[in-house]
């Protein structure tokens, strides 16, 4: 039945990381593999949209409170004027904002740019519009670009580039100056920049001049209608809260990513980069491991009971496996409970690297 599948479909094969993911869930690993938080939201987001289902908010619905909040959001944080009317489309979370901007843009043959390590789903996406991703090297442990390198990618054929901050998987947070390089080459190319934020609220938007805010638009409903109008009520609340919330919400995370650092630093993990943004920490094995990230995280569930993500599921281009480092980083969620992360690093602490066995040894 297999040549009944599209082409598409066949490309799309199952990964390493869902059969560790399988692994865990298996052994009851805890779970430092996905980006999602094991401890409970505020209490006012939840009875935001309790309110809304016991109001029967449960219809196709565009709450426009948020358009109006983002308007003034991208006024504040980025001096661009847009019109709330037009120029934002509400979607189903960060996946179907992306995938409906590049299905709004990109043709079969179109070139599409991003940096690499990527976020896994965006290659997939951008080929099922019929693009062809090219990736850029982001080059460790700083993960900085050569902008010559930057430059030199774009081709007559280039339509768009992706650009992900704070980036997953690594965290960093591209700075004033890599930002005014990035802006000047699709300028000066007449390129598109997509540039995905996911970190801002999950119940996900596009904002887009209006012409292409309103294909992204027609896309957006036929493929999902709707946003579900409960959980846009409470990413209303969301984005109303104080700026003293946010900065607690920064400083508990960093704190967090403190904790992880320190811990698989213990273990021999070589950790020059902090990341600056985003729930995650990209970490180069230790010096003394020989096999692969696979074969760490692996070992790590079935010794220590702590489920990571190899980070050869990220890397794409063919000049970082060159560079041998495409298998030497693993990435770690820490946006995870205090008492989780307590009982993920006495696990850790409890174990020793036998790296040219590839092997991992409880004490």
């Amino acid at each position: 039945m297999d040549a009944k599948l599209s082409r598409v479909a066949r490309m799309l094969t199952p990964s390493p990381i869902q059969e560790l993911s399988q692994l865990a869930q298996r052994i009851g690993a805890i779970n430092l593999a996905h980006g999602f938080p094991d401890f409970p939201a505020p209490p006012d987001f939840k009875a935001a949209a309790v309110s809304a289902i016991n109001s029967d908010f449960n219809q196709y619905r565009d709450v426009q409170g948020i358009c109006e909040l983002l308007e003034a959001k991208m006024k504040r944080d980025h001096g661009l004027q847009i019109n709330p009317l037009t120029d934002v489309v509400i979607c189903c979370g960060q996946t179907e904002a992306f995938a409906a901007s590049i299905f709004a843009v990109i043709d079969h043959g179109d070139e599409v740019l991003l940096f690499d390590p990527a976020y896994e789903t965006y290659g997939p996406c951008i080929s099922l519009a019929g693009g062809i991703p090219v990736y850029v090297p982001l080059d460790p442990p700083y993960w900085t670009f050569d902008v010559e390198k930057l430059t030199k990618s774009f081709t007559s054929r280039t339509k768009a580039m992706v650009l992900n901050s704070p980036h997953n998987p690594t965290g960093k947070v591209f700075t004033k100056g890599e930002l005014e390089a990035i802006a000047e080459a699709c300028r000066s190319k007449d390129c598109i920049c997509i540039t995905d934020e996911v970190w801002s609220w999950r119940i996900g938007w596009a904002c887009a001049p209006s012409n292409i805010a309103s294909a992204i638009r027609n896309i957006h409903i036929r493929i999902t209608d709707s946003a579900p109008a409960p959980f846009q009520e409470a990413a209303l609340t969301a984005l109303r809260s104080s700026p003293e919330y946010f900065k607690s919400l920064r400083t508990s995370y960093e704190a967090r990513r403190d904790i992880a650092v320190e811990t698989l630093s213990g273990l021999g993990f070589q950790i020059q980069f902090k990341p600056q943004g985003s729930l995650f920490l990209f970490a180069e094995l230790p010096e003394s491991w020989l096999h692969s990230d696979v074969d760490f995280v692996r070992e790590l569930i079935k010794k220590g009971g702590v489920a990571a993500v190899p980070g050869c599921g990220f890397f794409h281009n063919s000049s970082n496996n060159e560079n041998k480092y495409y298998n030497r980083f693993v990435r770690f969620a820490f946006c995870k409970s205090d008492e989780t992360l307590a009982a993920a690093a006495q696990r850790i602490r409890e174990l020793e690297v036998i790296g040219d066995k590839g092997l991992l040894k409880k004490l």
